[in-house]
């Protein structure tokens, strides 16, 4: 199928809002409103929801948690009103303005929750494969560096088999290598035994 030049163009807008979407740091903003601080600056130094919860708000964890998903969803819902192709191209771009926002010199978060919104505006089934696949990992295990990799690895092997309309298994592919290869030292960690399991409503010291 050939792309005309307005469709390019729609394409590349959709991939820069969502991109401009997904570089909010909604964690960092959070932190500082609730007087927790740079984030950064505690636990990991994500600016992720996991690593909020480690302040001891769960209520700002999960603000966080919310909106982390809705800037990967948002983007992506739009993008499908000028096609699959722009609709892609928000997918992927959401999931990079997370992890690589350029406000804050290309070091965000882990990607987990806003590619967990993409996926749910990308293809839904998708979505709840990657989440129930997350819930079973971190109920079992306690880490969610390990559930977000497992669920990573899980989603663009459903989005090969079921190939569901619309979805490039590809987009689906480079986005979980990423979210992957963000957790690259957490799963250092795992392995010598020092990561940090879920705790809930209980402040680290």
């Amino acid at each position: 199928m050939t792309i005309s030049a307005d469709d390019w163009s729609a394409i590349s807008a959709c991939a820069v809002f969502a991109y401009v979407c997904g570089s909010i740091p909604f964690g960092l903003i959070f932190s500082h409103l609730g007087g927790h601080g740079d984030i950064r600056d505690i636990g990991s130094g994500n600016i992720g929801a996991t690593n909020v919860l480690r302040t001891g708000s769960t209520k700002l964890a999960l603000a966080t948690l919310i909106c982390d998903i809705l800037k990967g969803l948002v983007p992506v819902l739009i993008g499908w009103r000028f096609g699959a192709e722009a609709a892609t191209a928000s997918a992927v771009g959401a999931t990079l303005g997370h992890i690589f926002p350029v406000w804050l010199g290309f070091k965000g978060g882990k990607g987990v929750a806003t590619a967990g919104g993409v996926l749910l505006a990308y293809a839904w089934p998708l979505a709840l494969v990657a989440a129930l696949t997350w819930i079973a990992m971190a109920l079992l295990f306690r880490y969610s560096s390990l559930a977000a990799v497992t669920a990573a690895i899980v989603a663009p092997l459903y989005a090969w088999v079921a190939r569901p309309e619309g979805v490039e298994p590809l987009a689906v592919l480079i986005i979980s290598l990423i979210v992957t290869w963000r957790h690259r030292t957490n799963l250092s960690r795992l392995a010598r035994g020092e990561e940090d399991k879920i705790v809930l409503g209980k402040k680290r010291a």
